[in-house]
Order: C-alpha cells, then sequence, then structure tokens
C-alpha cells in the first residue's frame, strides 16, 4: 500500500524523510497484525497548534510575524551597543515581555479548549467486536481493520464500509449535519454477501475479506473500491460508506469496518492545519506600524543630520569641554551613531501598547458573544460560543453572497401555505362579499380534531379544503394522495399517534405534513411498501419504481400498485418540466395543478391515470 509521513514540519520549514505517497489502501477484517505492517493511523483526532513543547517556539515565531514586536526585538539589540545605547535595556525588555505574555496566555487559552475538545471526541465509547464479543473502546483505540458497531443516534466512529444493518435489505439512514450542514436524511445500503449476515457475532468474527481502496483524500461524494471475500471480488461505492461525522439515525444497529481512522478520514481531511490567521485589523495596524517606522526613520535621519552638521561647525572645536567617544573620528561617525541612538529614544512613537489593547478587546468582546441571549437557541438550550478571540472581528465582514437557494441564507423552514386543485384555489379566507382577508393571528385555523393523526403544529385556515377532503371529491383525494406516496420520507412512531417525520429536505417535509393533517396520513415504509392511513381506512401500496430528484430532471416520480391492483405513475416536480410532459387535452389544467409553498417554491403534480397525465 505505502509508507506512512515521517515528515515533520516545524516552523514552516520539513525537515526529516519525505514520505511515499499513497496509492492504494489494503486491509484485511478482523486482521490488526496484517493490517499493523502498513503503519495507517489509528482514530485519534487532534486539531490543537501547539503542545508543552513546541508552545513557547511556535508562539513566539507567530508573535513575531507583528512588525511592532519585531520592531521592539531589534530594538533591544541596539541597546546592547554601548556606543549608541542612551536608556537601560530594561526598559524595552518589560513591556516587550508583558505584551509577549499577554498574547501567548490568550494563544495557550484558546489551545487549551481544542485540547479539551480533542480528548473529549478521542474518549468516546464504541462497541469493538474481538474475538466473537463486544469490548467497549475509545475512539482513539480504534484502527483500520476493526468491525464496529453503531446504535441509533450514535455519531459515525470512523469512515465505514457498510456491512449489515437492523433495516430489511440492509438500509442504513444518517444525517450529515456535520460534514454539508443538511439536516435531512441520506440512505446508505451494504453489499448482499455481507448484509446476510446480521448480527451474527460468529459470523461477522469470521468475516475475513479484504478491502482494497483508493487512499484517504478530501472527496466526501466519491469513494472507489473492491471487497475480495471467499474468492469472489464486489465493487464498492459511496452509497456503501458511512464517513465520520454523520449520525445514525432510523436504524436500531449496523455494523462496518473501518477503512481510514482519525486524520485519514474525509473529515480530517478536509479539515486542513490550524494556521496562523490574521484579520484585516492585524494587516492594517501592520501597515500603520509601517508607516510610523517611516516617520520615525525621516525624524532620526533629520535630527542625525543636523548633529553631524553641528559637530562639523561646532563641536569638533569644544572637544575639550564635550569629548567625542574614542570610536568616533568625524562628524560623519557621529552623526550616524547618533541616528541609532534617537531610534533609541524615539521608540515610544512605535505604539506596542495597541496590539495588547486590541487583545483585550477582543476577549471581552468573545464574552459578549456567550453572553449574548439574542444569539441563544432555546429549543437545543445552546448559546453562542467563541471558541476563538482572534477572528472576533471579522464576524458579519461579509463582501459577497453566492448561494444556489434561499435556503442557504434562511432557516429553511417549508409550510404549506396555499393549493390549486383542478382550477379551485385554496389557502386565501374569504369574507362574505367575497373579498381575501388578510390573515392574522386572530383568524380562525381549521380544525383537525377529526384527525387523532394531524400535527398540532401544522396551521391552515382555509376550511374549503378540509371540507373538500371530507367529501372525498376525486381531484382533492388524488392531490393529497399524491403527497403521501410520492416522497423518500421516513416516518418514526415515537409515541402512539404520535408521528415524527424525517424528509430529505424541508419541502417534502411540508407536502407529507400537509396531507397527514388532510386525512391522508403517510405511516411508514419498506423498500417494497407504502403504508397510508386514507381518512382512517389503512392500505398499503407496493412501490415498484422511484425516480428521485436530481438537478437534472427536477421532478421525482413513483410508480405504485394500489391495493385494488391498478398501476399509477405519480409525479412531482417543477411546473415547467411537468408541463412539458402533459397530454394537450390538460392545457386548462395546468394551473389548477400548481401550488405555493411560502417561500414561493412551485411544483407540479401529476398523476399518470388522472386525465392521461403523463
Amino acid at each position: 500500500a505505502a509508507v506512512r509521513n515521517l515528515e515533520m514540519p516545524l516552523f514552516g520549514f520539513k525537515c526529516g524523510k519525505k514520505k511515499l505517497v499513497e496509492k492504494e489502501r489494503h486491509l484485511r477484517a478482523n486482521d490488526r497484525e496484517f493490517n499493523l505492517k502498513f503503519k495507517y493511523a489509528t482514530n485519534a483526532i487532534k486539531t490543537s497548534k501547539y503542545n508543552f513543547i513546541t508552545f513557547l517556539p511556535l508562539n513566539l515565531f507567530e508573535q513575531f510575524q507583528r512588525v511592532a514586536n519585531a520592531y521592539f526585538v531589534f530594538l533591544l539589540i541596539l541597546q546592547l551597543i554601548p556606543q549608541v545605547s542612551s536608556l537601560s535595556w530594561f526598559t524595552t525588555v518589560v513591556p516587550l515581555v508583558l505584551v509577549l505574555a499577554i498574547s501567548a496566555i490568550k494563544d495557550a487559552t484558546d489551545d487549551y479548549y481544542r485540547h479539551k475538545s480533542d480528548n473529549q471526541v478521542n474518549n468516546r465509547r464504541v462497541q469493538v467486536l474481538t474475538k466473537g464479543g463486544f469490548t467497549n473502546e475509545k475512539w482513539m483505540n480504534v484502527q483500520v481493520g476493526d468491525i464496529i458497531k453503531l446504535e441509533n443516534n450514535s455519531f459515525v466512529t470512523a469512515d465505514l464500509l457498510l456491512l449489515s444493518s437492523s433495516e430489511p435489505h440492509s438500509l442504513v439512514y444518517i444525517e450529515t449535519a456535520e460534514l454539508d450542514g443538511e439536516t435531512n436524511l441520506k440512505v446508505k445500503q451494504s453489499l448482499i454477501v455481507t448484509g446476510d449476515m446480521g448480527e451474527d457475532l460468529q459470523k461477522l468474527s469470521e468475516f475475513d475479506g479484504e478491502v482494497r481502496c483508493e487512499p484517504p483524500n478530501n472527496k466526501l461524494d466519491t469513494f472507489t473500491g473492491t471487497l475480495t471475500y471467499q474468492a469472489q471480488k464486489y465493487s464498492l461505492d459511496n452509497e456503501k460508506i458511512l464517513l465520520r461525522g454523520c449520525t445514525l439515525r432510523n436504524t436500531e444497529w449496523c455494523f462496518g469496518i473501518v477503512i481510514f481512522a482519525g486524520p485519514d478520514t474525509k473529515l480530517m481531511q478536509n479539515s486542513g492545519k490550524s494556521s496562523l490567521k490574521r484579520t484585516s485589523i492585524d494587516r492594517l495596524m501592520n501597515v500603520l506600524v509601517i508607516c510610523i517606522f517611516g516617520f520615525l526613520a525621516v525624524m532620526c535621519l533629520i535630527l542625525a543630520i543636523g548633529n553631524g552638521i553641528w559637530e562639523h561647525n561646532k563641536g569638533y572645536y569644544f572637544q575639550v569641554y564635550l569629548p567625542w567617544q574614542k570610536d568616533v573620528t568625524n562628524s560623519a561617525m557621529s552623526g550616524f551613531l547618533m541616528f541609532w541612538s534617537y531610534v533609541i529614544i524615539l521608540n515610544t512613537v512605535v505604539p506596542i501598547s495597541l496590539y495588547v489593547s486590541v487583545e483585550v478587546i477582543r476577549l471581552g468582546h468573545s464574552f459578549y458573544i456567550n453572553w449574548d441571549r439574542k444569539m441563544y437557541y432555546p429549543k437545543k438550550d445552546t448559546p453562542a460560543e467563541a471558541r476563538t478571540t482572534t477572528l472576533n472581528e471579522e464576524l458579519g465582514q461579509i463582501k459577497y453572497i453566492f448561494s444556489d437557494k434561499t435556503g442557504t441564507l434562511t432557516q429553511n423552514i417549508m409550510t404549506f401555505n396555499k393549493c390549486s386543485i383542478a382550477g379551485k384555489s385554496y389557502g386565501d379566507v374569504i369574507d362574505f362579499a367575497g373579498q381575501r382577508l388578510e390573515i392574522t393571528e386572530h383568524t380562525e385555523k381549521v380544525d383537525f380534531s377529526f384527525n387523532p393523526l394531524a400535527d398540532p403544529k401544522f396551521l391552515f385556515y382555509d376550511h374549503s379544503l378540509v371540507e373538500s377532503a371530507k367529501l372525498e371529491e376525486p381531484y382533492t383525494q388524488e392531490f393529497f394522495r399524491l403527497l403521501a406516496l410520492c416522497h423518500t420520507a421516513m416516518s418514526e412512531e415515537k409515541r402512539e399517534g404520535e408521528l415524527v417525520y424525517q424528509a430529505q429536505s424541508p419541502d417534502e417535509g411540508a407536502l407529507v405534513t400537509a396531507a397527514r393533517n388532510f386525512g391522508f396520513v403517510f405511516y411508514s415504509r419498506t423498500p417494497e411498501t407504502i403504508t397510508v392511513i386514507e381518512m382512517g381506512e389503512t392500505k398499503t401500496y407496493e412501490l415498484l419504481a422511484i425516480l428521485d430528484f436530481n438537478n437534472v430532471r427536477k421532478r421525482m416520480s413513483v410508480i405504485v400498485r394500489s391495493p385494488e391492483g391498478r398501476l399509477v405513475l405519480y409525479c412531482k416536480g417543477a411546473d415547467t418540466i411537468v408541463f412539458e410532459r402533459l397530454h394537450s387535452s390538460c392545457e386548462d389544467l395546468k394551473e389548477g395543478w400548481c401550488f405555493t409553498v411560502r417561500v414561493q417554491i412551485r411544483l407540479c403534480l401529476s398523476d399518470c391515470t388522472a386525465h392521461a397525465r403523463t
């Protein structure tokens, strides 16, 4: 496979043996002795910048990148030269040491919290399969090739190849919020040959499959490799990999083999090394200090020239009273030495205390961030936390925004607001005169008490739509039946009658919840069936195919067989895409099958068995 990295960075330079690039990863399940010879990284992570040995040199190296600090070191060197020194050296050392100490304490505090976070993560516990049983290991002791067991709502320990799970067909559902910020669930599925092992510990302990795959990299959406097991080769792709940083959802348990651990995981490959960061204020202060240096140099040059002229014209004749130093033989030499003396005398022009003031302001600002009540999120009891005091003033300093959708900049909360079915619009509140009324907190809400499975947080104000559903009007029934069937959401019944949906997108969740409240309750699903409670009657539809949404198709379709044996294709998607595929007889219904949710996302719904829609 490859030799591990023997190259060590020191002060930005690299020394030691140059590493051989890992071109392929080769590992064997349940065989630590085999895997150890490749010297793969363990699962311990490190995001801190310093340790006890490197703190002083590295921190001083970073601090002397500030122009003022470097200047005062140069000034200290000048003060050690008797010919130019007019002040004692400790007048420079004391303020310089004070400034460096304050900045070092702040940096040490920030890094202490990084160490604390690393220790917390590295000491999490996970069940590792060894010798036919489980051992409760720390995350940092997990190694490549180990088989581990994850349980519902637990974090994925390392980059794993999924072997089996509690769900049918060895499916698992994961949340990738830590990786890409999305809270929607994604589906992964293991190979059939490993999925058949289930939770049989004997079979899992005897599993000796060998994996050959790509080397560690930072590409979250791709994976290529092969599994060799019982003289057969099986292709591996990203759909069979669980990445570190994900969370297992709606899955009782699953087993996986560690492919990449610790710094080799895709999450850590994307995080990069902790580097020295400078804000715009730091850069501005460096520019200002350089300008002050220029001003100081001009002043010292003028005074040195004046001294040389005076010494040439007058001082030369007063050496009996004002003798020259023994190394001074002419007025030019006197002016040269006096230049450096003035640099020492006028050192207060350079504002070294400005850096201390800025550091104190940043520290105080970080406390204000932690105490800010408007940044507190009560639903999860999560306050704001300033994890570093280095970049505080950069917060909110935004020049350009590149966004693909509104959800990137908002909470991305979708609610079902309006719909139009068969040419009739629903959602607005109309008075007796036919005028549309503005909806306020005093507007009467629709009563969904007839439906015991309704979501109590769902709000709707147009009573005519619920009456249409109760009267079992065909178009309304097909509308909500489509919303209850054409999706990839998962349902979980935490308590009797309390359903919780996990959808891949907020708009999908809003549509399924709307159908639920109007009497078409998506209750459960398996890879082959979808169970819906339609106005109190439980019906199970056979799921024949899912044509998932993507950026090219811009629509989603499902093909189902109803309990009556009818084959139906339900489709929902962008209106411009679906309209192109409607039959010519549906021209007058185009506007009738479009609806809008609050963020003005327009979709179109169609049913291939209703009025020849395709």
